[in-house]
């Protein structure tokens, strides 16, 4: 494209490699300067994307019923991202409304400010309930209402990519499924590991384990070992 040029000349310059770099350098930090990231005063568009997740809990009757909607930044280019926006958590059972709808509008809040959110999980999960906890499907212990809500918004963010699985290796799920089949096989007649129970797909006997929190503690060749996370204290 040819530039038509009106000024004297007063002056001119060959560009060297360094100075191609240096406006290369300054072209990149430009596009990531144009990248959009989550922020307080981030314009609500008129659709967003929403995930339903069901709560249902032995201390209530009803459940609850937790909706996240998540706008998705930079749409159509490499830097494209789905982040939450918003919360909602709906129940027929009307006796914590109160504090569930103040807990909404916190989280939305932290949501909506934009950085990394992903600390609410942790503090949700760390929320014991002083009347004591219930165990939910799975021989999983939930220390309170709150913490399981975490776990909801745990399990879409790392549905969405803001958090990664924590999921074992290989070599550590194959340990963990010869160390069951070997304690069932070992107590076959002495008890049953119940497949169709609405808490626990673990041996009845099993206990709490205080690293997964899983009623999956069993006790094998004289060492407690958990059959669901594979720790054990002989190490």
């Amino acid at each position: 494209m040819a530039i038509k040029i009106d000024s004297k000349i007063v002056g001119y310059k060959v560009l060297t490699d360094e100075d191609k770099n240096t406006v290369t350098e300054s072209c990149n930090d430009d596009q990531i300067n144009d990248v959009e990231s989550m922020h307080e005063n981030l314009e609500r568009p008129e659709m967003l994307l929403g995930s339903t997740y069901k709560i249902k809990t032995p201390q209530s009757e009803h459940a609850l019923y937790i909706t996240i909607n998540d706008m998705i930044l930079n749409m159509g280019t490499e830097h494209e991202e789905r982040r939450p926006y918003e919360v909602f958590i709906n129940s027929k059972n009307m006796e914590h409304f109160q504090w569930v709808l103040a807990l909404t509008r916190v989280i939305s809040a932290v949501f909506r400010k934009g950085g990394d959110a992903c600390f609410l999980v942790e503090e949700l999960k760390a929320v014991f309930d002083p009347k004591g906890g219930y165990f939910k499907k799975g021989g999983i212990f939930m220390p309170s209402l709150v913490a399981e809500i975490g776990c909801a918004i745990e399990s879409h963010m790392k549905f969405i990519g803001m958090l990664k699985e924590n999921e074992l290796d290989e070599h550590q799920k194959k340990l963990i499924n010869a160390k069951r089949k070997e304690f069932e096989a070992q107590n076959k007649s002495k008890t049953e590991a119940i497949e169709d129970d609405e808490t626990s797909s673990f041996p009845e006997k099993a206990q709490l384990c205080t690293k997964c929190q899983t009623k999956a503690l069993v006790l094998m060749d004289g060492c407690m070992t958990c059959l669901n996370c594979g720790d054990s204290k002989c190490g």
